[in-house]
């Protein structure tokens, strides 16, 4: 019973890393890449929808990312969109494409993102952290209600402990390669 709460943990704890790996993605690096704006929202006819659901996304040049829609009424909205979003770029909109050019990361601009990264990593070991103590809580019960000896409660709950060490580890790993990546000029 131990092993079927540990197995229903990790599986959580995979799913933070992932969300995690998801997120950081959208923050760019200086590089264009379609990854930087495909999840972002757009307030399409009321209804909010991920940018690659309405527009095909193109990277012509190292720098440049081309946003062409399949509704050319659309384009005010991808704009608005664009301009809300954290990412701090500029659309051009010829009425047909929305080009926007990816600039160089200020070292300022970098050290935001880096804070950006930060932030996004704590929230992830915050996350790991829950999913500790929400299978902790069912080991209890089961100790509780003498489903399990208290022995194995307690080994059940170093192996916890081990499984949270090894994700929380594993999402400094991420975060530190996405400061890296930011910092890299």
């Amino acid at each position: 019973m131990i092993d079927d709460v540990l197995k229903e943990t990790e599986g959580r704890m995979k799913k933070c890393i992932e969300a995690l790996q998801n997120d950081l993605i959208t923050i760019r690096t200086g590089r264009a890449s379609p990854a930087l704006i495909e999840r972002l929202r757009v307030d399409y006819y009321g209804t909010q929808v991920p940018l690659n659901q309405l527009s095909t996304i193109s990277v012509p040049e190292p720098r440049l990312l081309v946003i062409r829609p399949y509704d050319p009424s659309s384009l005010p909205d991808i704009e608005k969109a664009i301009l809300k979003s954290e990412l701090g770029l500029t659309p051009s909109n010829d009425g047909k494409v929305i080009r926007l050019s990816i600039p160089r990361l200020t070292e300022e601009r970098r050290l935001e993102l880096v804070k950006m990264v930060e932030r996004r990593v704590e929230e992830a070991r915050v996350s790991v952290r829950n999913c500790r103590r929400d299978g902790l809580q069912d080991m209890k019960e089961l100790e509780k209600e003498k489903l399990v000896p208290e022995d194995d409660f307690y080994r059940g709950k170093d192996r916890m402990q081990e499984l949270t060490d090894k994700y929380v580890g594993r999402i400094d790993e991420i975060g530190a390669a996405k400061e890296e990546q930011i910092i890299e000029v």
